[in-house]
């Protein structure tokens, strides 16, 4: 993968705000093991993308764009993510992480100072290598949905409300691992989990910004963002082109419990 040339643009482009040093010099030092516990693997070669973590001072303060993806993908559904993508040849993670977020937002790259590019991290389900790319924005451009058929919404969500202690949960999900969660939106009704949770969570606790918060406040992961066919790959199992993987007979959850009134009954994972 082509490095990036970004460093010069670290220590000659314009003074970033006082609330954001801590983190540029924190991640100084930050390793892939402290971001997440998958490093890419060397065989089989995984495929490259970017993703671009961009800071802001918002109408309410310090923020962070996020994106919630088209509910119609085939991939990652309704999910919320940082602007990113897949890389395309001879492209880096700097070029890569600012070409999707312009085509996913409209953004100008032009206004966004990239301070640090983090360690690549592997998502195994996808053999995805992801490098996150730090930025800020020192001239706010306008943001919108340029792509629907991609993306559903697209937030500044302010830091405030991540680091209150008050919206922070854990997700568990139906195979019983649990990761971190917020309730974003203007509503606070998108949920936003898994890879960009845990990016988020990852930072804050390694530059000390995270606050004591309830960890036994736990939700189960609704079954529309559970990816069956995605986890049968991963461990191995075999589903038939057009099929949908059911993980009730294949007895990685339990049934669902018939002892429940209707209004309480879980839905059958992946249904």
């Amino acid at each position: 993968m082509p490095s990036d040339p970004v460093s010069p643009a670290w220590r000659d482009g314009p003074d970033l705000p006082d609330w954001l040093v801590p983190l540029r010099d924190g991640v100084s030092q930050i390793g892939a093991e402290d971001l997440s516990g998958f490093v890419p693997p060397e065989d089989p070669v995984p495929r490259e993308g970017a993703v671009l973590v961009l800071f802001g001072d918002g109408p309410e303060g310090p923020d962070l764009l996020l994106t919630e993806r088209a509910h119609t993908m085939r991939s990652q559904p309704g999910q919320v993510s940082f602007p990113g993508g897949s890389l395309d040849a001879d492209e880096s993670a700097v070029e890569g992480a600012l070409r999707e977020a312009e085509e996913e937002t409209g953004l100008s790259r032009d206004h966004v100072q990239v301070f640090s590019v983090l360690p690549r991290i592997w998502l195994p389900p996808r053999n995805f290598a992801v490098t996150p790319v730090l930025g800020y924005w020192h001239e706010t451009s306008a943001v919108e949905v340029t792509n629907p058929k991609e993306v559903h919404a697209v937030f500044r969500e302010p830091l405030e409300h991540l680091l209150d202690p008050t919206n922070r949960l854990s997700i568990r999900h139906p195979l019983g691992w649990e990761g971190p969660g917020w309730m974003i939106g203007p509503d606070k009704d998108v949920l936003l989990w898994g890879f960009t949770a845990g990016i988020i969570d990852s930072l804050f606790d390694f530059v000390g910004w995270t606050r004591p918060w309830d960890e036994t406040a736990v939700r189960t992961l609704p079954d529309r963002l559970v990816e069956w066919n995605r986890v049968a790959k991963f461990l191995g199992i075999d589903v038939p082109e057009g099929e949908e993987f059911d993980p009730v007979a294949a007895g990685l959850v339990p049934p669902p419990d018939e002892t429940k009134s209707d209004g309480e009954r879980e839905h059958r994972p992946g249904r």
